[in-house]
């Protein structure tokens, strides 16, 4: 049978490949330059924000009814992966938005979509999702923050811990126990501005790698909301977590893509000009099967993030992750993309040598980089948990 060039189910649109082409140029043109910087004096990427806001970037997912792109799970997928490949702490903007907004788009009245969408989509405010604290992790349901109804008002009180650009976003999805006695089925988010008294924030964290993101604790003592913040109904606040967090593991495979294919692009040019024994090193089949494992571990990788992101697209707001298959493939994604990053950097300090392990070439950043995306939004391990019980 003669073969078919317009035979497109196992490849973007044209549409999504310009996406992918004026991201990058605007990646290495805007962010590119200050990655190093960034990182080395672990300061926010101000310039990365500016650049994605002004080219509408930065919350791409924002449906256009709320003044955002309409941008579909691969699209969204794409602008981080291209974000990352220069600088992973700026592909947190675009991710994080998602993260800490998904829920308003899933559970939040019609109301709550308009005040916080609108303002994210214009660029004017950064959203951040509040579930982790210090004695509940990848047992996120074992939370101690508390919401305790006062008349049209909720009150919490409460630390959450490892909070991704907290101090710079202006929302925060927040979930808290609104009743004890039911565990997961007790808990309740919340939309909690920076500005709300009794918001506080901790010092940033000393991280290994993601720098320029600020990593906080969030403080919550005595903070009093109106009752209309409440995302959803009453004690569907762990299960709209849940749900997120099936279509954002997507964007951590996405970022884990990213800073892979970055540290593979500088070692494929640095092994065709370094020379040794009258050589370039790329002639040599040890340094030539290194390419090629690092290449198809991150295409089995791009495949399978852009895969789960179509299922991502395919499962509508508010169905049930785990029948649709999602959270299976959200799961894996993550997981795998983020195994294969960690190997991609580490094999490409491995090729630059001695030149890898110093400052004055990004790879060892983009190692530090990949290992945050093997721990956040589940650790791989827990992702093992989660796919082993949802086996499609």
């Amino acid at each position: 049978m003669a073969g078919s060039t317009d035979f497109d189910l196992y490849r973007p649109s044209e549409e999504h490949e310009m996406l992918r082409e004026s991201v990058r140029s605007l990646a290495e043109a805007k962010i590119a330059p200050f990655a190093a910087e960034v990182d080395e004096q672990g300061r926010f990427p101000q310039e990365a924000l500016d650049a994605l806001v002004s080219n509408d970037l930065h919350a791409v997912h924002v449906p256009e009814n709320y003044g955002g792109a309409g941008a579909d799970a691969l699209a969204t997928v794409i602008v981080i992966e291209e974000v990352a490949r220069v600088c992973a702490s700026s592909s947190l903007i675009p991710a994080v938005n998602k993260l800490g907004s998904l829920p308003v788009i899933l559970s939040g009245s019609e109301e709550l979509k308009r005040k916080y969408l609108a303002p994210l989509a214009k660029g004017d405010a950064m959203f951040s999702y509040c579930l982790s604290e210090p004695e509940a992790g990848s047992d996120a349901a074992g939370m101690k923050t508390r919401a305790v109804r006062d008349g049209d008002a909720w009150v919490l009180n409460g630390v959450k811990r490892w909070i991704t650009n907290a101090g710079v976003s202006e929302y925060y999805t927040v979930m808290a126990v609104t009743d004890p006695e039911k565990r997961s089925k007790g808990i309740s988010a919340f939309v909690v501005e920076k500005g709300d008294e009794g918001v506080s924030f901790g010092a940033p964290e000393k991280k290994l790698g993601i720098k320029g993101s600020p990593t906080r604790e969030v403080y919550f003592d005595n903070v009093r909301i109106p009752a209309d913040r409440m995302i959803g109904e009453e004690g569907t606040g762990f299960a709209t977590a849940m749900k997120t967090l099936d279509h954002t593991r997507i964007t951590i495979a996405a970022q884990a893509l990213g800073i892979a294919q970055g540290a593979l692009d500088y070692a494929k040019g640095y092994v065709k000009e370094r020379k040794q024994f009258g050589k370039a090193i790329a002639d040599f089949q040890g340094v030539q099967f290194m390419l090629a494992d690092m290449a198809m571990k991150l295409e089995a990788a791009r495949q399978l993030t852009y895969a789960a992101a179509a299922r991502s697209e395919r499962v509508t707001l508010g169905a049930d992750g785990k029948s649709e298959g999602l959270t299976f493939h959200g799961a894996a994604a993550k997981c795998f993309a983020s195994d294969v990053a960690m190997e991609i950097t580490t094999d490409a300090v491995q090729l630059l040598g001695g030149y890898g392990y110093t400052r004055d070439y990004p790879v060892e950043r983009m190692m530090r980089d990949a290992k945050i995306t093997q721990i956040y939004e589940g650790t791989n391990q827990v992702q093992r948990i989660v796919m082993s019980r949802n086996l499609p």
